[in-house]
């Protein structure tokens, strides 16, 4: 057996990594009991469709506002606190979500919603990262992004039945009592130390002076680039790309059943690009995975047939929405581990900023100019985030190494 095979074993056998992986894998059921009836459940009580779509904003709103501050908690209370106090936070945001009656009120709660899901996430991929074999990084995130996907599936379908024997605010009730079940967990079986000391450290990253925010940003800006490109198309294709089909001749129900195929091509490829990230080099994969996006968003200008766009649908989720590992692992090893936190912060910001600016333009386009104008402008930020991965190729520490 290889060193590297050796390391992978030790760092599978890890009750905080396997611990984290279990979090997120919850985490994401309860996300996916709450958000599967979010839509419904307003309808039901009145609000108009604009109302609920501008919930997105807040939810957005919340992860930029507080990312960074996420990472700040993490060098100052530690990454196990950080989470525990995330995952209490999102669950009241979520329990409390049936008793909110004005919009401002449930607006308020999506906000908390995304901050505390931003501590969550920062704070799980900050103990993963600081703990993954250094060629492994990807390897390691990849089955991170899995537990979540597979979270967001198992959700809805536990909320259709517990609507079935119950009621709509059961359901967020129960996505809250997940939660609160999770952050017990946490707090008593994860084995870390006190602030900062769940961190170790590697690389020689302990000796190396204090970054400043740009220059930890500058390292990473091409990770930051793949999420705020990732968060732009994946928050926009969400709401205008089932209209922009409806325009093309498919009916309501073969458009539902593409985001279970954008989902099963990320599920199906993750780990495989991930591998390839940590042998070839992770920004050579990331360039890869662009070109093969840029093309499958291409082809959506002009497939007609269900069958063909599920499978346009299933390799655009096995490229773009693979991006995620790679491009977290490429963080891991571009920063000291004593910057792992503040990196996380700001990787997860330019995720949200994209969710924020996204839709907007998306809808502007949608609306002003023609359905083709959107995918087209689509395509164009694709092709631009592969262009500056060649611009910054140097970005990667195994091609300055070679």
């Amino acid at each position: 057996m290889t060193v590297a095979a050796t390391e992978r074993r030790a760092a599978l056998s890890d009750r905080t990594i396997r611990l984290v992986y279990t979090t997120i894998l919850l985490v994401g059921i309860s996300y996916g009991l709450a958000i599967s009836l979010i839509g419904v459940y307003l309808e039901g009580r009145g609000f108009s469709e604009s109302q609920i779509g501008d919930l997105a904003i807040f939810f957005a709103g919340g992860i930029v506002s507080f990312a960074i501050p996420a990472g700040w908690a993490i060098r100052r209370f530690g990454a196990k606190a950080t989470l525990m106090v995330g995952l209490v936070g999102y669950s009241a945001a979520v329990g409390l979500f049936p008793f909110a009656g004005p919009y401002s009120l449930i607006a308020t709660l999506r906000f908390f919603d995304g901050a505390f899901s931003v501590a969550v996430w920062v704070a799980s991929e900050t103990l993963l990262l600081s703990r993954a074999p250094r060629d492994d990084k990807a390897f390691f995130m990849s089955l991170y992004a899995i537990a979540l996907a597979v979270g967001y599936v198992v959700g809805p379908i536990a909320a259709r039945g517990v609507v079935a024997v119950a009621s709509k605010d059961v359901s967020f009730f129960a996505a809250g009592a997940l939660a609160l079940t999770t952050a017990a967990a946490v707090a008593s079986r994860m084995q870390t130390g006190g602030a900062g000391h769940e961190l170790h450290a590697t690389d020689g990253g302990a000796s190396e002076a204090p970054l400043t925010a740009g220059q930890v940003f500058w390292r990473i800006k091409t990770s930051c680039l793949a999420t705020f490109s990732y968060g732009y198309f994946q928050a926009s294709v969400v709401l205008f790309l089932p209209l922009y089909l409806l325009g093309q001749g498919l009916d309501e129900g073969q458009t539902i059943l593409i985001p279970a195929f954008f989902a099963g091509g990320m599920l199906l490829v993750a780990n495989f690009a991930a591998r390839w990230g940590d042998r070839f080099g992770h920004l050579l994969v990331m360039r890869t995975l662009g070109v093969v996006g840029t093309l499958t968003i291409i082809s959506f200008l002009f497939v007609k047939s269900p069958w063909l766009v599920y499978l346009t649908g299933f390799i655009a989720g096995g490229s773009l929405a693979s991006l995620s590992p790679v491009s977290l692992a490429l963080l891991g090893i571009a920063v000291p581990d004593k910057s792992l936190s503040q990196a996380g912060g700001l990787y997860n910001a330019a995720y949200a900023m994209g969710m924020l600016i996204g839709p907007p333009i998306a809808g502007r386009l949608f609306k002003g100019v023609s359905g083709h104008a959107m995918i087209a402008h689509f395509a164009v930020l694709w092709a631009g985030f592969v262009v500056l991965t060649i611009v910054f190729r140097r970005d990667d520490p195994r091609l300055r190494r070679a």
